[in-house]
Formats: structure tokens, sequence, C-alpha cells
């Protein structure tokens, strides 16, 4: 199994902001039948190296991860919304 981990901090770090975030997040369950679990986590204690959101990702295998980083929806929909909506973010994928 691959976790794929994604902390972003975002430009609107409202609760309305990360609530925007988070539905365009959600919505992949809907549209991309890759992997076998996918959270989505709202930072509540806003201290100065917290990040707003984070995005976790379970894949059976390095191919169903790297057909996901190539999926229609995740390229046109998800990415676009995301990189206007950020103003950083860090990443880790490992096996378990």
């Amino acid at each position: 199994m691959i976790k794929h981990i994604v902390c972003y901090k975002l430009k609107d770090s409202s609760n309305e902001g990360k609530k925007k975030v988070y539905d365009n997040f959600m919505r992949m369950k809907e549209n991309i039948d890759l992997f076998v679990e996918l959270n989505v986590g709202l930072d509540f204690l806003k201290s100065e190296r917290s990040y707003d959101v984070v995005l976790e990702i379970v894949f059976e295998n390095i191919e169903k991860m790297n057909e996901y980083q190539k999926h229609p929806y995740h390229v046109n929909i998800v990415k676009p919304f995301m990189k206007e909506a950020r103003i950083s973010s860090v990443s880790v994928d490992y096996e378990f």
C-alpha cells in the first residue's frame, strides 16, 4: 500500500476557504476510482507552523498512484483549483 499525503497553506485560510478546498477534494471520491481511501483534514489550531488542509490518499500500489496523477479529473479540475487556492504545499509518499 502507498500513502500519499499533501499539506497545504491556503491564500484564504478562513473556515469558508478551507471548506471550499475540502469540498473540492471530497468530490474526487465520486470521480476517481483509483484509491482505497481518501481523507481530508482541516486545521483548527492555526499555529504559526500549521498548514491549513491535509489530503491523505491510500493507493493499492504505485501504479494506481501514477494513474491518479494523470487522471483527467485530477489534472483538469483538482490541480488547477489548488494551484489558485494555495500559497504552498509539502508532501510525502510512503509504502506501508
